[in-house]
């Protein structure tokens, strides 16, 4: 089994003390380099994969023994998944795990952005805070504000509960009504309703062809000037230049964002904004959901090499 970087001690333990396995492991703190994905792929059973490493087809044409890709993430945008099919590669992922913590993130995202937590921190931190004042780093209330969720799937819910809790207004946007609409009293709209009502929109929605730069120029101005945008599903679904443009114009009042089009990297243009904060991919940051993610990813990859069949396929 070859996995690509080093996963918390309680899940590298399971692999490490079965005797059955012949492991090999990117010791590096740091994702694998094309030349090791290729090397590690030539070898492997099954591969255990990061959301950052780009499983294609021509690193699949390489691994003649290859039988499984478990991906260490709910998302698997990063695996070809027709050239796994075809090699009859099982390729999984790792859901009903990381939802909780993914949405603790994003409220915490939304307190940090709307209450200016970042600028008081860096206020504090320079020796800048003279005392409290009655206009000083004013933010917006949560407490009857409405919440506009893109994709009312299991992360979009967990966070629709603690808006909740916040006495938050719930409106959404999804193919389909979701299940737990009327638990949330969560009120489903298109998508141009949602962003002209909504005091704070948050996506979650998985990256496709269709959501893929679904927040545009057009979308961000159609917002209110006084909202808020947040986002821990996939950079890609938001153009990001525009939304450098909407910050700087102040054409919306702030975003937080966790996920970027082309991350590690990120645009120069959000450094120098006071009104957008950034999180570098913390969404399933927690000891214990990693810890259980590890689980998962592991157990699928024995399943197959076991000649069972995977708890958690996408293909």
């Amino acid at each position: 089994i070859f996995v690509t970087r080093r996963l918390p001690r309680e899940a590298m333990e399971i692999l490490e003390r079965d005797p059955h396995i012949e492991l090999r492991v990117n010791s590096e703190d740091r994702g694998c380099t094309r030349d090791e994905l290729v090397s590690g792929f030539q070898w492997a059973d099954g591969a255990l994969t990061m959301l950052s490493d780009k499983i294609d087809r021509e690193l699949l044409e390489v691994a003649p023994r290859l039988r499984v890709v478990a991906n260490y993430a709910v998302g698997y945008n990063n695996i070809d998944l027709t050239a796994a099919n075809e090699r009859h590669v099982v390729v999984t992922n790792t859901p009903h795990c990381l939802a909780e913590a993914t949405a603790d993130l994003t409220m915490g995202l939304l307190l940090a952005v709307a209450r200016r937590l970042v600028e008081g921190d860096g206020l504090v931190r320079a020796g800048l805070f003279k005392g409290w004042a009655p206009e000083f780093l004013l933010g917006m209330d949560l407490h009857g504000k409405t919440l506009g969720i893109i994709g009312l799937g299991e992360i979009g819910t967990c966070v629709a509960r603690r808006a909740r809790a916040f006495g938050m207004r719930i409106v959404y946007c999804a193919r389909h009504e979701a299940p737990t609409a009327s638990e949330l009293q969560a009120e489903r709209v298109e998508l141009p309703e949602l962003l002209r009502r909504s005091d704070v929109v948050s996506l979650h929605c998985p990256l496709t062809a269709e959501t893929k730069g679904m927040l545009g120029a057009a979308q961000l101005a159609a917002m209110k000037p006084t909202a808020y945008l947040i986002n821990t599903a996939r950079g890609a679904c938001i153009d990001e230049n525009a939304l450098i443009e909407a910050l700087r114009t102040h054409a919306i009042a702030g975003a937080a964002l966790d996920v970027y089009d082309g991350e590690p990297n990120v645009k120069a243009g959000f450094m120098a904004l006071k009104n957008v904060v950034l999180a570098p991919h913390l969404g399933s940051a927690a000891t214990e959901t990693r810890v259980t993610m590890g689980h998962v990813a592991i157990s699928n990859i024995l399943a197959v090499l076991n000649g069972g069949i995977a708890p958690n396929p996408v293909n």
